[in-house]
């Protein structure tokens, strides 16, 4: 049988035009599993009982299984999710002042092979289902009404956990249509949705007429010879057409790209590569809708990198802000439980 999650709104609708149910159902049906949470198609009072049998006969409704849960002492929390064929992978759930937001993953392991990512050194397995993705999300938001919390109160959602997203482009697409049902889905807003990449360039600007979510990008390095080392993609993909892909992807007037910069000690975070990103970003004409999110690198035992003091965390962020350029350092969150994109399962699981 079929996982429903892996149906958006509109194949479902089909697959009911198709047995002879009107199309309206679809959306019933979702808001019992999206917004009600029910594990059981018993529970859809409002269909009749044939209609719940066949949904029974032809569906599963299914959770991801819960591996490990670990809670930092800043109240972030990790999951470890086992897939159903023993894969597993990771979502991070973070406080925010008024809100949480989820670190969602879409593949098991990722191909890029980024050498500051731990996700990286155990290679690709393959993409997630759209079940896989969507179910992350439904579980997160469960796992908060069970403590009493507001499930909407998880209102943001950055894909950046494992896996290159655009790499697994169908897939996301579509679980993207059932975040953003602001009537029968999860009722994500599309400005409160986030796709980071590594710099699938053909998909970047693909992503912009498909959607309205948000774009990030992770960039790290301000010339191709550094960028290459450190990002295989960007020998496929190099820096002149990521940019130009940037310039041409389609946004609201009032939204940034988010670039994401992880600064690595004695790599590349001196205060000259600070006004190389500016030069960079300048060229290329993005600078007014750019904003730069700067990550101190997170350390861990599969490398060799090192975190840059803070004293050379500010220094390069002075350079940016006295450039006019709209830069944070990103606040570190969840170090005591390897919150990290990997940590928990390499460490679990070796």
């Amino acid at each position: 049988m079929e996982n429903i999650f892996d149906f958006t709104r509109e194949e479902l609708s089909q697959w009911l035009e198709n047995k002879g149910v009107r199309s309206f159902r679809a959306g019933q049906i979702f808001k019992w599993l999206y917004i009600r949470q029910v594990d059981a198609f018993g529970q859809m009072t409002d269909l009749s009982k044939p209609m719940r049998q066949m949904l029974e006969e032809n569906f599963t409704i299914r959770r991801l299984d819960l591996e490990a849960h670990e809670v930092s002492a800043d109240t972030t929390e990790k999951y470890l999710f086992r897939l159903e064929d023993d894969a597993h992978i990771e979502s991070v759930l973070i406080p925010e002042k008024d809100h949480y937001t989820l670190c969602v993953s879409s593949q098991v392991g990722c191909a890029q092979n980024c050498q500051f990512c731990l996700t990286a050194k155990g290679g690709w397995v393959r993409n997630l289902t759209v079940s896989e993705i969507i179910c992350q999300i439904r579980d997160a938001r469960f796992f908060l009404m069970d403590k009493g919390i507001d499930p909407l109160a998880l209102s943001n959602l950055v894909f950046m956990g494992m896996g290159e997203p655009l790499a697994n482009y169908n897939n996301l697409i579509r679980a993207l249509s059932i975040i953003t049902d602001s009537d029968y889905g999860l009722k994500f807003s599309n400005r409160r949705v986030t796709v980071s990449t590594a710099g699938l360039v053909p998909k970047i600007i693909q992503l912009g007429l498909d959607t309205d979510v948000n774009l990030a990008v992770s960039l790290n390095a301000t010339t191709d010879e550094m960028r290459s080392c450190l990002m295989p993609v960007n020998k496929r993909y190099p820096l002149t057409q990521l940019m130009d892909a940037c310039q041409k992807f389609q946004m609201k007037p009032r939204n940034k790209i988010t670039f994401e910069y992880i600064l690595i000690r004695g790599v590349n975070d001196t205060a000259e590569d600070a006004r190389q990103l500016v030069r960079l970003l300048k060229l290329n004409k993005i600078k007014t809708k750019a904003k730069v999110n700067l990550i101190p690198y997170n350390e861990h035992g599969e490398s060799d990198f090192g975190r840059p003091s803070k004293e050379t965390v500010s220094r390069f962020l002075k350079v940016l802000l006295d450039a006019g350029m709209t830069a944070i350092v990103r606040k570190s969150k969840g170090d005591d439980i390897s919150a990290a994109c990997g940590q928990l399962k390499a460490r679990l699981l070796e």
